[in-house]
């Protein structure tokens, strides 16, 4: 049987996990977005971000946007941020090989949650 969603062709959840991580690691080198992840559990972060990019993949899961805005609201995340942050995980999802149609779509659900996740204008 073939592999019909770009959550199992990347490779299931351990695949996705690696990914996740790998883009976590970037964030954290970033001087801009760093400030961000002060005293949060990276750990439980990621696992999380596993979850939502999963889902996104066409994988198990599902993330409310509602779940979204209360994880982000206290960050203060501007815009400006959001689409460095976006354009990090395009970068990473593409040196971990994703075809370029997948890529396009994980950053487009993402772009799209924007809402939910900008929180100062």
């Amino acid at each position: 049987m073939m592999a019909t969603t770009i959550f199992e062709r990347a490779g299931g959840f351990s695949a996705v996990r690696k990914i996740v991580a790998d883009f976590y690691d970037r964030l954290l080198d970033d001087v801009t977005l760093q400030k961000y992840f002060a005293n949060i559990d990276m750990a439980r972060l990621i696992d999380h971000q596993t979850q939502f990019v999963s889902s996104m993949m066409g994988g198990p899961g599902e993330v409310s946007n509602d779940s979204l805005r209360k994880a982000h609201e206290r960050l203060n995340i501007n815009k400006a941020d959001f689409i460095k942050l976006a354009g990090i995980l395009r970068d990473t999802l593409e040196d971990h090989g994703l075809p370029d149609e997948a890529v396009q779509h994980i950053y487009d659900a993402v772009m799209a949650r924007e809402t939910f996740i900008v929180s100062k204008k």
